[in-house]
């Protein structure tokens, strides 16, 4: 199906077609870069112009560029224009302009990705929905999913993410939401706010995009709440929060958390109901809370939401639970792993360890026992002039009772290994590649794993390694943040 015709992109730009083309997506990386797609040649680490002769061998149909590159002329199919990321954004808002869809923006310190793939599995059961790919949450993410979103989308879910003050206002008004959703305001990007309050300042100027008519739709039951709420009531026409406190709109009553599952009961108005994620932990159920309410402002059948809800799963690196057999003569000793090694801040790293807390292990199966919960911790970053106490503080969070052994890495987890009990201390490693060095006399059949850190801290190296102990089981399970 076509997305831009050349005619169509150029008029959005501004920009000059050499010859006539036309695209069915849109790509800035030649290795995702798909037959068909138009090649946008951004500027970042390399000057995208250098890939755009091997972007047209591997079945791109056009460029955008801001001049022909070196060994190119006018007879290949190009977009020429003056500044390529501006002429990106371009192309988003003519995106958004053309199509009739309900958007959704998203944004949150925790959350945000997780609640974006809910809503994509929730809207996607009662509507053509269009969602951000990953976490394409920047200042080009957002316009690269908006200039991706066919014509004839009817519900459209576009992730707002930031780094540092000023950076939401301007995405969430080229994405001019229906309805935007704030996940939680939590401690990340320290570093570069001075306070909580500065950063629900900045969340909460999701709502600034608002359409007329728009809703705001917060986590009531925060210290912030009411910096969401203010910014709220200027943007919006509708407010609704969601939370455990009695105010809210959307209450949550009650969590149970299982080992492969989450039950949550919920009052709306006079209304109370059940729903499930088929994933365990509380922070799950508080994202699948938002997500109904996004539906319900959205005018969606609630008993399919809440079905659909019920049928989703997270992604590799955000929580995904997995079951590595040891022996393939034998199906018992196996362990089980949690990947939650994408991200990690306080908030997030609270969950998982809730997570590994309540989940259960194998006894009598290994040549340990007694089955033992397991973390493998990187440092958290970005967390500013309390980094330290911040790290410290994870030894005192009540899940960490719960688990056994807590293996760290980083200089920041230094802080935390000394923090902890004696009986509780693994092993402390100054990288993951390190750590990996150790893991075969770490783990046992019967263990449950946890491994978590900053994306920097390379913990997915661990996430493999315990992967090639043994080879996946008949049985794979989802589940953290």
């Amino acid at each position: 199906m076509m997305l831009w015709s050349s005619q169509e992109a150029a008029a959005a730009t501004n920009g000059r077609a050499t010859v006539d083309w036309a695209c069915s997506g849109v790509s800035i990386d030649t290795r995702t870069l798909k037959k068909g797609d138009l090649f946008v040649a951004l500027k970042a680490a390399r000057d995208g112009h250098e890939f755009v002769a091997q972007a047209l061998q591997n079945g791109a149909v056009a460029a955008l560029v801001t001049h022909i590159p070196d060994g190119l002329d006018e007879t290949v199919p190009l977009l020429i224009v003056d500044d390529a990321l501006a002429a990106l954004e371009d192309m988003a808002r003519a995106a958004r302009k053309r199509t009739r869809a309900k958007v959704v923006a998203v944004t949150g310190s925790v959350g945000k990705t997780s609640s974006k793939e809910m809503l994509r599995k929730v809207l996607g059961g009662q509507g053509k929905t269009h969602a951000a790919e990953a976490s394409y949450n920047n200042h080009w993410g957002v316009p690269l999913t908006l200039a991706r979103m066919p014509q004839d989308t009817e519900f459209a879910v576009i992730e707002i993410g930031m780094n540092h003050p000023g950076e939401i206002a301007p995405l969430a008004k080229m994405t001019r939401p229906h309805v935007a959703l704030i996940t939680t305001v939590a401690p990340a990007h320290m570093a570069a706010f001075e306070s909580l309050e500065g950063i629900a300042v900045e969340k909460a100027s999701i709502f600034d995009g608002l359409e007329d008519n728009g809703a705001a739709i917060y986590k009531g039951d925060l210290p912030v709440s009411d910096l969401l709420n203010a910014n709220a009531n200027r943007f919006a026409k509708t407010i609704v929060s969601f939370g455990e406190n009695t105010s809210a709109d959307f209450q949550l009553l009650d969590v149970r958390i299982g080992d492969a599952s989450t039950v949550a009961k919920a009052q709306i108005g006079a209304e109370t109901l059940l729903f499930k994620v088929s994933v365990p932990g509380r922070h799950f159920a508080s994202n699948g809370l938002g997500v109904l309410a996004v539906a319900d402002v959205l005018g969606l059948d609630r008993a399919i939401a809440i079905a659909d809800l019920g049928q989703w799963f997270p992604g590799a690196g955000r929580g995904q639970r997995e079951v590595i057999a040891l022996d393939r003569a034998d199906d018992r000793p196996t362990i089980e792993l949690i990947d939650d090694a994408y991200n990690a801040n306080p908030a997030s790293l609270g969950a998982a360890l809730e997570v590994l807390g309540a989940a259960q292990a194998k006894d009598g199966v290994g040549r340990v026992k007694i089955g033992r919960r397991i973390a493998y911790l990187g440092d958290m970053k970005e967390l500013g002039e309390q980094e330290v106490a911040i790290h410290v503080a994870v030894a005192n969070l009540p899940a960490i009772q719960s688990v056994d052994k807590v293996h760290c890495i980083g200089p920041l987890m230094k802080s935390l290994y000394e923090a902890l009990p004696y009986e509780k201390r693994g092993r402390w490693t100054e990288t993951s590649a390190e750590m990996i060095n150790g893991l075969a006399r770490d783990l046992d059949a019967g263990d449950v794993v946890l491994a978590k850190g900053s994306l920097s801290m390379g913990v997915g190296r661990v996430v493999d390694a315990i992967r090639k102990l043994g080879h996946p089981a008949s049985t794979k399970r989802e589940g953290t943040y």
